[in-house]
């Protein structure tokens, strides 16, 4: 009896199942997404309209191949849709993702946002909470520093528009990458989720800087954000796979400027490592800028990861004036902000 591949399966093929096939068809048969592929994948799991089932495989078929450019920017592309911010007369100029979360070191980056923000520059900060045991995560530290997350898009338009700076998590502008984000703990492994919501940039801010932690995905970050046309980009193996430079390490620095693909090495600031503190005590981030406490390695990673952005920001020409800008930020920044009760 010949049975046609009809008859075979009774069932109609879900409009999901392609994308897993380009994905999983065997060594051979297997081949990246295109970037309207990428598109279409991340919408539909996007309007909930994939199953539970479909999700998990494509999620960890996509983590052992690993993320191309025209994937990301595909998925990128896709989530931005999905939430379209009214930015109005938010004045973002720099979008400053955090999602790693820190497990050696306190977070200073966020002093190095704080500092730009001082002197004119505003910061939209967005990250996502608690999904790896172990590691200290901005929102959670916000309060030692007398500052409070945004709950809600129009908290974070405010907060700007008062302080220049805001924090708001993923799970108020973008629920499902959030949900998805949470998986962590069941699949065991992080997924290309982790590395699109870098990207995100959500108030379509011309600059924008992302740390990440394994350096091939430096590469793939930069190449994305020239695809998806972002003006001014920057990305680096920043300390724990947040946006902060490791004084104690040469940083190189990748970013795309008008499609232009610029890579930038920084120097290590000092020349001996040092050692990592036995404990992560988020008090001393306002005891550092009261200055009540002396650090050499947390003021070199304030002042070092600032000065990347003042350089990416185009307020300075050179390394060298840019860590001029950020030294002079420093010494001139006002001690008596901070100050919990």
């Amino acid at each position: 009896m010949n049975l046609t591949h009809h008859e075979q399966t009774p069932h109609d093929e879900h409009p999901f199942a392609p994308i897993i096939r380009i994905l999983g068809k065997g060594k051979k048969g297997s081949r990246p997404l295109t970037q309207d592929e990428a598109h279409q994948a991340m919408q539909m799991i996007l309007a909930d309209q994939v199953l539970p089932v479909q999700l998990g495989a494509f999620l960890m078929l996509m983590r052992v191949k690993e993320e191309t450019p025209e994937e990301l920017a595909g998925f990128v592309k896709a989530a931005q849709e999905s939430f379209q911010l009214e930015s109005g007369n938010t004045k973002v100029d720099l979008d400053w993702s955090s999602y790693a979360g820190k497990r050696r070191h306190l977070p200073w980056f966020l002093l190095s946002a704080l500092l730009l923000a001082e002197n004119g520059i505003s910061v939209f900060m967005h990250g996502s909470e608690g999904h790896t045991a172990g590691r200290i995560y901005t929102q959670d530290v916000l309060k030692y520093l007398g500052l409070a997350p945004a709950t809600s898009v129009e908290q974070a338009q405010q907060q700007l528009a008062q302080q220049r700076f805001s924090y708001l998590s993923l799970e108020h502008f973008c629920p499902k990458l959030h949900d998805i984000i949470e998986l962590r703990p069941i699949l065991g492994l992080r997924s290309p989720v982790h590395t699109l919501v870098r990207l995100l940039n959500p108030f379509n801010a011309a600059y924008s800087i992302q740390g990440i932690f394994h350096p091939g995905y430096r590469p793939v970050h930069q190449q994305a954000a020239a695809l998806l046309q972002q003006p001014h980009m920057a990305v680096l193996k920043g300390e724990g796979g947040e946006t902060e430079r490791n004084p104690d390490m040469e940083c190189l620095v990748q970013s795309v400027h008008n499609g232009e693909l610029i890579d930038e090495n920084w120097p290590a600031l000092f020349t001996h490592r040092h050692v990592k503190p036995e404990l992560l005590d988020p008090e001393q981030l306002a005891l550092l800028w009261q200055g009540k406490i002396a650090d050499d390695f947390a003021e070199a990673s304030v002042i070092g990861t600032a000065a990347v952005a003042l350089k990416l920001l185009g307020k300075a020409n050179s390394q060298q004036q840019a860590h001029e800008l950020a030294t002079a930020y420093w010494t001139n920044r006002d001690k008596q902000r901070y100050v919990t009760a």
